[in-house]
């Protein structure tokens, strides 16, 4: 009988609810693993509501950066007195510096790169002039890149620059290179469609099921990086639609874990394309694609040939470098550190770049003109300030066909830049009547002006600005002018 007693068995709903809530537990444990745990932080890169939140979490910066020694820079060196090539033999790279920096600079970089053993890891020290070991041949090439980024790349590495410490950290090698990847043959090779060497989940690409190397299509080969296509259906592999969408969200992948950061760093989501809708980080991106291209092909390739076997990858190529190379997870290298402030010497001149360099078209650093039209906030935030200079024929004040073409980047910073203000002034040539000439000046300011209203921008954004000198100057095609500038 029934005696209104506990039993020591439970119920059998009971016990499958139980076990049913413990493996809730242990899934919920198991989806969290890949997780960090509190606190997250937040920073909001652009307006509210515009999908551009940074989400990172402090504890992980703090100990990446306690983790980071930077190491002490030696006292600086006299730059007068006889110059390393007259004092050395088969000085090729730093031979404009004075004896004492060059074996300063020297010294400092066999403590950043050689893991300890010092100058005798690329010279013989018998015959330091030769060039027998490898090592050296490399450690020259790459002196010579490294100055040839802090002269030349300042649009993505701007006044920090980097030294060989940036990438090194200590060791002959850096820690993160890539060489070409073909990929294993995915399960599904034996079906119709593109394959690409997907469907083999690899770590540099998130263990996701993309292509595996992004690398040779984009940071060696020069192929467009987009993911919104042009066009309907996809044809042709890559540079169609889907195809090149999963090309570029492989890489994006990439560039986001090498840095640290999400894909909001640079882009708001709902408008991936749009360059006004973008935070500046993505101007500097822009540039730095195309700086890893360049040395990837002018640099990287040229030492190849100059590794031993065992430095090659599984299809024969030599290392190159990436995003990771220098970023190494954090969104500036070195947290933004700069040693180049304590090593001058590695900024190389920005006038001379055939000495040490030959280009291979198109890997140079883009114009002005090569800049993606519209994109306004790149040219604001890494070439500085829009600005353009409209011209006029001799007497004239009618804008030229062009005129919306050549406003198109300052109407899309002044967009994107509500507080912003232009200046509008007026030029003239120095032929013909003083007095004249300024009311010609003034008449084209207004013009411009007019037009700049008329494409959108508020009147009390526009300030009519003459110069103390509307003498143009250079020849009279370019002293008749009006130059409109962001103030």
């Amino acid at each position: 009988m029934n005696d209104g007693s506990v039993s020591g068995r439970a119920p059998v709903g009971a016990a499958r609810s139980g076990l049913a809530r413990g493996w809730l537990a242990l899934g919920i444990v198991v989806l969290l693993v890949g997780c960090d745990r509190p606190p997250i932080e937040s920073i909001q890169r652009g307006m509210r509501g515009n999908a551009q939140v940074q989400m990172y979490n402090p504890r992980v910066y703090a100990a990446k950066y306690a983790e980071l020694e930077i190491p002490d820079p030696a006292p600086a060196a006299d730059a007068d007195g006889p110059r390393a090539k007259d004092a050395f033999q088969n000085v090729q790279v730093l031979g404009d510096l004075s004896a004492t920096q060059m074996i300063r600079v020297m010294t400092s970089i066999a403590g950043w790169v050689t893991g300890g053993e010092g100058c005798v890891y690329c010279h013989n020290l018998e015959n330091p002039a030769s060039d027998e070991k490898y090592t050296k041949v490399v450690a020259r090439r790459m002196m010579q890149m490294t100055r040839y980024i802090n002269s030349h790349w300042t649009k993505h590495v701007g006044n920090t620059g980097v030294t060989c410490f940036t990438c090194h950290r200590g060791n002959p090698v850096p820690q993160n290179l890539w060489f070409e990847n073909p990929g294993s043959t995915p399960a599904t090779a034996g079906f119709l469609g593109w394959h690409e060497s997907q469907n083999a989940p690899h770590p540099s690409i998130g263990t996701s099921a993309l292509p595996v190397d992004p690398f040779t299509v984009y940071l060696k080969g020069v192929n467009n990086i987009r993911v919104q296509p042009t066009e309907a259906l996809p044809h042709n592999g890559i540079g169609a639609s889907v195809q090149q969408a999963e090309w570029t969200y492989s890489l994006m992948m990439t560039i986001s874990k090498s840095l640290g950061v999400n894909c909001l760093y640079c882009h708001n989501s709902r408008a991936l394309r749009d360059w006004d809708q973008s935070s500046p980080p993505r101007a500097t991106a822009w540039y730095g694609i195309r700086m890893v291209r360049s040395l990837n092909n002018n640099f990287e390739d040229s030492i190849a040939s100059t590794l031993p076997m065992n430095r090659h990858g599984p299809a024969g190529d030599g290392p190159k470098i990436y995003c990771a190379t220098c970023h190494m997870g954090v969104f500036k290298p070195l947290y933004g550190i700069s040693m180049l402030k304590d090593f001058p010497e590695l900024k190389g001149n920005p006038d001379s770049v055939d000495d040490y360099l030959k280009w291979k078209t198109p890997m140079r650093p883009p114009t002005a003109d090569e800049i993606p039209p519209g994109a306004g906030s790149l040219r604001a935030n890494i070439e500085g300030k829009p600005g353009v200079r409209v011209f006029f024929e001799s007497g004239k004040t009618d804008l030229a066909p062009d005129f919306a073409d050549k406003v198109q980047d300052l109407i899309a910073y002044l967009k994107s830049n509500p507080d912003a203000k232009v200046a509008v002034s007026g030029f003239n040539d120095p032929t013909g009547d003083p007095a004249a000439n300024a009311l010609l000046a003034k008449t084209r300011a207004v013009a411009v002006s007019s037009a700049l209203i008329g494409a959108g921008v508020a009147e009390k954004r526009i300030v009519l600005q003459k110069p103390a000198d509307t003498n143009g100057g250079g020849s009279n095609a370019e002293a008749r002018r009006v130059e409109a500038k962001v103030m």
